[in-house]
């Protein structure tokens, strides 16, 4: 019965997490770019009761008894399945249709990804127009180098197209390439990504190397799309469900605590 009551206690620690993560998964329902995280469980250690062995008459068993005890969590993971589109009047909003993320360079000098692309032109230190995020993080290129446009250029004239490239309007008025394009990077295992908050992640070993869409022929390119941005990937509907599968876990092992609690309190009025 001791047991019994380890064994609900970290069923409702693992059921507490897993509220957890829900609870920020529906704060973040409105965060640009922002992915769900879900909750991945595994069984603790097994007591042998009884190993696989014969019976007093010779008879084999066919299995042993082993009791569990109890739960714990193994990882936090999130889906990287794209969020809803939705359309933007800034001409620097930036939706990526595919596995890519784009690279700023935050004030530690440290090179991030996001998926989120809510940019703005801001003055550079040479006084030139430099694509940055919210905090002022540079945007980087597909060379790996801050965007930055001559002074004198109109930055709402700016046009991008579906691979990166930014063009802006001749005397004609027909956009003209500039030579720099929006760098776009993938990754093997987007789930290595070390979370940093503020919508940025970092690689790690279990990640892998950034994988540069505009230099690697193998990987199938994501396509940028102007005036759009990424919404949330929340599901609400499904959020509010997984709530209540979690409420009622987390009460049902506090009623296997307090049924232990009772069957040890009946235990200790034997001798009475």
């Amino acid at each position: 019965m001791v047991r019994s009551l380890w064994t609900a206690a970290t069923g409702m620690i693992a059921q507490q997490l897993n509220l957890d993560t829900i609870a920020n998964n529906l704060s973040n329902v409105n965060t640009l770019g922002y992915k769900t995280q879900v909750n991945e469980f595994k069984s603790l250690l097994y007591q042998s009761i009884q190993t696989r062995t014969t019976s007093a008459n010779g008879e084999n068993r066919p299995s042993g008894a082993q009791v569990g005890l109890g739960v714990r969590n193994s990882a936090i993971t999130s889906e990287f399945r794209e969020g809803n589109l939705y359309e933007s009047s800034s001409n620097t909003a930036f939706a990526i249709d595919g596995k890519g993320f784009f690279a700023v360079r935050a004030a530690d000098g440290n090179t991030y990804y996001t998926r989120n692309g809510n940019f703005n032109f801001t003055l550079a230190a040479d006084g030139g127009n430099m694509l940055a995020t919210a905090e002022g993080y540079p945007v980087l290129s597909s060379t790996g180098q801050p965007i930055i446009l001559p002074g004198d250029y109109t930055v709402s004239n700016i046009v991008v197209t579906a691979d990166g490239s930014l063009a802006y309007p001749d005397e004609t008025g027909n956009p003209q390439p500039l030579g720099i394009t929006i760098g776009v990077y993938q990754f093997n295992n987007p789930n290595g990504l070390e979370k940093m908050g503020d919508n940025l992640f970092q690689q790690t070993a279990a990640s892998g190397q950034p994988l540069n869409e505009a230099t690697n022929a193998n990987l199938q390119r994501s396509d940028i799309i102007q005036n759009y941005l990424e919404g949330s990937n929340v599901q609400v509907a499904d959020e509010m469900v997984n709530m209540i599968v979690t409420q009622r876990a987390y009460e049902l092992n506090s009623k296997a605590i307090i049924a232990s609690d009772e069957m040890l309190q009946q235990a200790n009025n034997l001798r009475r």
